[in-house]
């Protein structure tokens, strides 16, 4: 594993320091490897036992209550946005239908923002969590930092399993002249549900977090296909460094408290070896937005867009096609028909593992990993130029 501090120098020191994203590193096979029937890719977020450590985003054009009903039976998870359409009309389709059919992208975003100006509704938030119930699925949803208050109270009493607070960026403290100050540690104390809160790509904002009771911590900000937060606000750090250091925060923070508190790489990834060198970066699970956009089952119809801007002047993001679609169960099983690496994401982490000689994600934290700008081209000029 590539030490953090390498990644991260003292911020006295200097005041640009060097970040790395996936297509900058590589993993290293050791002197092991396992056979991929015994990997384990077990994991557990908030008290729950995840078979495989994938979780799709609360985004609405991925994760509706069937959505997520499905994700639970295929052993991951989803979250719910509780500031989605879902909850603001009791019938969303129709008005998805129009941001896909939408001529262009600013139409989409206008239609968007017609579309979240309504406002969330107590009972559709019960609904939609008791829909997923009905179905045996774990029932996690997600809100932003200024409606978390009520929503954890409605969401509570309504049987959430889960709650995740939500934001561009995260801290333990929200601060806002005009409604309840959110106080993480309050919040969880109150809440009977784990609460899950991101996003962050600072380690010491993750510790202070983890301080404050959090139940896992979601790494972040701007990676997304679909999300403008770099181009918007010019804030967000790679993911691969921005991992690392929150990794080493939970593990600084595990030996001092004994808890353990999940890391969840949030963004960026859309390949097998993405999501492998996420899981080598210290990630306990990853949450995906974009390549579960593109399963039939997905309610986006092959779009996506974002969700977490609380403000109603900035855009949710941008409105993307994801193109090819598939069955949910043929991108996370397979079998892959194409080279890319988008279909059978579990299969191509269990063989990454597998290849590593980490037989569990904590050993996969410990695999040597190195930078590597060169991994996408070198020896590639045929592939590179079939491409063009």
């Amino acid at each position: 594993m590539i030490d953090p501090a390498i990644l991260s120098p003292d911020a006295t020191s200097t005041r640009l320091r060097r970040a790395y994203g996936f297509d900058e590193v590589a993993l290293v096979p050791g002197a092991v490897t396992v056979d991929p029937a015994e990997i384990d890719l077990t994991t557990e977020v908030g008290g729950h036992r995840l078979e495989i450590p994938f979780i799709a985003s609360a985004m609405d054009a991925v994760a509706d209550a069937d959505f997520a009903a499905r994700m639970s039976r295929h052993g991951g998870l989803a979250f719910m946005n509780l500031e989605g359409l879902y909850t603001r009309y009791e019938d969303a389709g129709p008005i998805i239908d129009q941001v896909v059919a939408a001529a262009s992208n600013q139409e989409a975003a206008e239609l968007l923002a017609g579309a979240y100006a309504a406002p969330v509704r107590d009972e559709l938030i019960t609904a939609l969590i008791t829909r997923v119930r009905a179905q045996g699925g774990i029932a996690a949803v997600a809100t932003t930092p200024g409606s978390a208050w009520h929503h954890a109270e409605v969401a509570a009493e309504a049987g959430a399993e889960l709650f995740l607070v939500q934001s561009q960026v995260s801290s333990a403290q929200h601060i806002s002249a005009g409604g309840r100050v959110l106080s993480l540690a309050d919040l969880t104390g109150a809440l009977k549900m784990p609460v899950l809160v991101g996003n962050t790509v600072s380690g010491e904002a993750a510790y202070q977090l983890m301080h404050q009771g959090a139940a896992a911590i979601l790494v972040g900000v701007g990676p997304g296909a679909a999300c403008t937060t770099r181009e918007v606000l010019g804030i967000g750090v790679p993911q691969v460094s921005a991992t690392l250091e929150v990794a080493a925060a939970r593990d600084r923070y595990h030996r001092e408290t004994g808890r353990y508190v999940p890391v969840v790489t949030d963004g960026g990834m859309k390949t097998g070896g993405d999501i492998a060198k996420a899981i080598a970066s210290g990630a306990d699970a990853v949450m995906l937005g974009s390549p579960f956009a593109g399963a039939l089952e997905a309610p986006g119809r092959g779009f996506n867009w974002g969700m977490a801007a609380p403000s109603p002047t900035l855009p949710r993001g941008t409105r993307i096609k994801i193109g090819e679609r598939l069955p949910l169960e043929q991108i996370l099983f397979g079998p892959a028909h194409t080279t890319h690496g988008t279909q059978n994401l579990v299969g191509a982490l269990r063989q990454s593992m597998a290849s590593l000689g980490a037989r569990t994600i904590r050993e996969m934290h410990q695999v040597e990993m190195v930078i590597a700008p060169s991994i996408a081209t070198e020896g590639k000029s045929w592939q590179l130029a079939a491409k063009e």
